[in-house]
């Protein structure tokens, strides 16, 4: 497989309206974007075998599922070694609390968007997680007041 898979204007169309609704059957999707079902059905299989559409899923209301507390959290490591990474990285990875997690350049290593039920949930994701991981040196949070733009579509 391709290391980049080259998109033809059909097939930004089909991954636009699946962005939109996954939900669209084939004959629904082949409508929508102007081709044959039998077409379209080769483009979605061949979107998906290249990892093009890595999966399908729903967008879920945090605050109406009982996640009212969300946060933006920035780590900084103590250590960098191999195995002191690796485990930071599996642990963050396996936390359901780390909906979102960025190692990256700059001042931190890590920024992740945590999701809890309240601040209390919080405080024991910090004491009973994230600070008992020994190559976490610091973490600053910033605590989300509003979502002003969130989106989980991707501009083709």
């Amino acid at each position: 497989m391709p290391d980049e898979f080259q998109l033809s204007s059909g097939d930004r169309a089909i991954i636009r309206a699946l962005q939109q609704d996954c939900r669209l059957s084939n004959a629904q999707l082949a409508e929508k974007v102007g081709m044959s079902a039998s077409a379209c059905w080769r483009r979605v299989r061949a979107l998906e075998e290249a990892g093009v559409i890595a999966g399908y899923g729903a967008v879920i209301d945090a605050d109406r599922a009982g996640l009212g507390f969300h946060a933006i959290v920035h780590v900084t490591l103590a250590r960098h070694d191999r195995s002191a990474v690796q485990r930071v990285m599996t642990e963050l990875t396996l936390r359901p609390e780390v909906v979102e997690c960025y190692a990256t350049t700059g001042q931190y290593d890590y920024h992740l968007r945590v999701l809890c039920a309240d601040m209390a949930a919080y405080r024991r994701f910090l004491d009973d997680f994230l600070f008992r991981l020994p190559a976490i040196e610091s973490a600053q949070t910033n605590v989300v007041l509003e979502d002003l733009k969130r989106r989980s579509v991707v501009p083709v």
